[in-house]
């Protein structure tokens, strides 16, 4: 059995104590049953927007899984956009982009 944190709960939370004028925006995402990792860098950056949080500053702690990546790819593919263009959308690293590149044959 795999360990996950519970993202609504986590999410839920934090917007309830720290971003009620946000809650609004990201009701969408909190009433869904189950989060995916591209759920949580959406509900991320929404809640970050204009803040200069520690938390939307430290971007060491991301991870992300298979089927987020793949998303980020087809993104990069749909757009036509460079490896550096698409990790400053998504706040990630070029290297990381290069990466995930060769190791699913993009």
């Amino acid at each position: 059995m795999k360990n996950t944190p519970n993202y609504k709960k986590i999410y839920s939370d934090m917007i309830s104590m720290k971003y009620p004028e946000k809650i609004i925006s990201c009701e969408k995402f909190l009433k869904k049953s189950s989060f995916s990792q591209m759920d949580v860098i959406v509900l991320n950056s929404i809640i970050t927007e204009n803040s200069s949080d520690l938390f939307s500053t430290n971007q060491r702690l991301k991870s992300y899984d298979q089927l987020s990546i793949i998303k980020m790819l087809d993104y990069q593919k749909k757009h036509g956009i460079s490896n550096i263009q698409l990790a400053k959308h998504f706040k990630t690293s070029r290297n990381s982009i290069s990466k995930w590149k060769k190791m699913f044959s993009y």
